[in-house]
């Protein structure tokens, strides 16, 4: 092991593995990444789901490099600073009129944990208190607090963590290989799974669950896509119950899908909506909560001196974070990219992503906007083993994909070409070709 490697516990990594061969990343530009030794990688994942925007471009670098000279740090808590007002104003022209509130977090685990302190604190100030539970999904992801695995349904992050928040149930996710395997966009079939909410509703009444969260499109866990008429279908279920609707769209937020927020592709408009990743292109930490003006007016009750909900962060509204957020929506304004994700980039991307249906061990290729899941079979015994190999042969001839479990993920920048696509799906396509 490389001695100075040692002192750094790296996060949701195989430490041994990397610290045997690291993979280090030294500069960044546009869709590419260099390694310390000059060596060229495509970016295929938007860094981490990302950045959306293409790395190191001009607006929000220059964005920062003011702001650390202006105004380094602000105290979020009874003060405020300009940017943190207009970037607001800015979030909430693009999302679903609704949602015309903002409240600033770090990241979107921080993001979920404020959520569903949201839900449940909201029915408590209009009198009905007694509706805590919360209801997440199977294969869930919604980042790594108490409340965010709580809610989340992914086996691995669960497992270590004793007995997480009482008080928390889970409907079935829609992964639906023998009825949906290969579909292009939104599956056909499932939006019956949706009525499993039903079930839940049953068991513990309506009157007990504060709020259901579910990612529009799942990502961590593989690319789900929902399928069609299935979030219509929560939408509705929850209105018919008195349940908030809270999507995360920390991945799907800003343009992945080809529309500024899953909200407006799908047109279903939920009560909370938690973001992060995107909003700063991944500069500088940031996420936030859009929420309802009916739900924040709840709060607003009682003398005017006090404060009307406990909760926040040192870094809320960070002036370095804001100030890259505007860059951020600068850049996307500028290059139409929060709508790139749509049209005839994203058919040349579906078709060029269900080109690998047929190849070996390949069982199941999903896609939506600008976010691609190709499903591999697993060797008996090691599971994620074949999709790892896959993501270490990509690797070592210059692009980065992602793994989960056997799921190999794709959600390249939003400034992705033509030859891009065909470059990381070639190289995908040669390493299926060679993967045992």
């Amino acid at each position: 092991m490389h001695q100075d490697l040692d002192a750094y516990w790296m996060p949701f990594t195989a430490n041994r593995q990397f610290k045997k061969s690291p993979r280090l990343l030294a500069r960044a530009e546009g869709m590419y990444f260099w390694t310390p030794e000059g060596r060229q990688v495509l970016d295929g994942v938007a860094g981490l789901w990302c950045v959306n925007a293409g790395h190191a471009r001009p607006r929000i670098v220059e964005a920062i490099r003011q702001q650390a000279g202006e105004l380094d740090y602000a105290p979020p808590f009874q003060m405020g600073h300009p940017k943190a007002f207009e970037l607001a104003e800015r979030l909430v022209e693009l999302t679903p009129p609704e949602l015309s509130k903002v409240f600033y977090t770090n990241s979107g685990s921080e993001s979920v944990e404020t959520a569903l302190k949201m839900a449940i604190a909201y029915h408590r100030v209009r009198g009905e208190g007694q509706r805590t539970r919360l209801i997440g999904r199977e294969r869930g992801y919604h980042g790594v607090n108490f409340g965010g695995i709580s809610v989340g349904g992914m086996v691995a992050n669960r497992k270590m963590f004793g007995t997480l928040l009482a008080g928390v149930d889970h409907i079935r996710h829609t992964h639906d290989l023998q009825r949906n395997a290969f579909s292009r966009g939104q599956p056909e079939h499932g939006a019956e799974f949706a009525d499993d909410l039903e079930r839940l509703i049953a068991l513990h009444d309506a009157s007990t669950i504060a709020a259901v969260i579910v990612e529009p499109v799942a990502g961590s866990t593989g690319v789900l896509i929902p399928p069609q008429g299935y979030l219509q279908r929560l939408r509705e279920i929850c209105d018919q119950h008195g349940i908030l609707l809270i999507f995360d769209e920390v991945i799907t937020g800003f343009g992945r899908l080809g529309s500024p927020f899953a909200a407006t592709h799908f047109g279903v408009t939920p009560d909370l909506m938690t973001v992060a990743k995107g909003i700063t292109n991944g500069c500088v930490p940031m996420g936030a909560v859009f929420v309802k003006r009916q739900i924040h007016d709840a709060f607003m009750n009682g003398p005017e001196h006090l404060i009307e909900f406990f909760h926040g962060y040192t870094y809320s509204a960070h002036p370095l974070a804001c100030a890259a957020a505007l860059g951020t929506l600068d850049t996307y304004q500028d290059e139409a990219l929060l709508t790139r994700g749509r049209g005839e980039l994203a058919q040349y991307f579906a078709d060029a992503v269900h080109s690998l249906k047929g190849l070996p061990h390949v069982i199941d290729v999903r896609n939506i906007g600008l976010v691609g899941g190709i499903e591999l079979a697993s060797i008996a015994g090691a599971p994620g083993k074949r999709a790892f190999s896959i993501f270490l042969d990509c690797w070592e001839r210059g692009v980065l994909i992602r793994t989960t479990g056997d799921t190999i993920a794709l959600s390249p920048p939003l400034i992705i070409e033509k030859s891009h696509i065909d470059q990381i799906v070639g190289t995908l396509a040669d390493a299926l070709k060679r993967v045992e």
